[in-house]
């Protein structure tokens, strides 16, 4: 099964330094796409042991669009409630997934891809899409990167 947890702990050191370097590399410009853009590049350069990180972006009220991203091409379109990234926006929630194939539904764009964190971007109430990161690794994110991915979408926010 997956794991859906809600921590609110401070995030590590090295969360704090990638959240004031997104804050700073995004200050000052407000596209929303050049923002994005910029923050999974970003993101790309922070992790290692990744294959795929990037943004599901809410189309209409029962779908996410395939959004800025760094990695192989990718679905394009994700109903709410299906996959991974549709279950994070419909829940509202982080999920961390060990394993991907013990996950009912899960939607695999990349077959290479074992482990994935999902959180979704949350702003005045309303889901405006997610931040999904997955890895060939099995149980490549734990809650240190929950934690600290939530804070980075607190910050990513502000920007959007």
């Amino acid at each position: 099964m997956y794991t859906a947890i809600d921590y609110s702990n401070v995030p590590t050191e090295k969360y704090s330094q990638l959240t004031k370097q997104l804050d700073a590399l995004l200050s000052g410009e407000p596209n929303r796409y050049a923002n994005l853009s910029n923050a999974s590049a970003l993101l790309n350069q922070f992790f290692d042991r990744i294959n795929w990180v990037g943004f599901y972006l809410m189309d209409g009220n029962d779908e996410l669009v395939l959004g800025p991203f760094q990695g192989l091409p990718a679905c394009i379109r994700i109903p709410l409630g299906r996959g991974v990234c549709g279950t994070a926006a419909a829940e509202g929630k982080t999920i961390l997934v060990p394993d991907v194939n013990q996950f009912p539904g899960h939607i695999a764009c990349d077959a290479a891809s074992r482990s994935e964190i999902v959180v979704p971007l949350v702003k005045d109430g309303e889901v405006l899409g997610v931040l999904d990161i997955d890895s060939p690794e099995l149980n490549r994110f734990n809650e240190d990167d929950q934690k600290g991915l939530e804070e980075v979408v607190k910050i990513l926010i502000k920007h959007l």
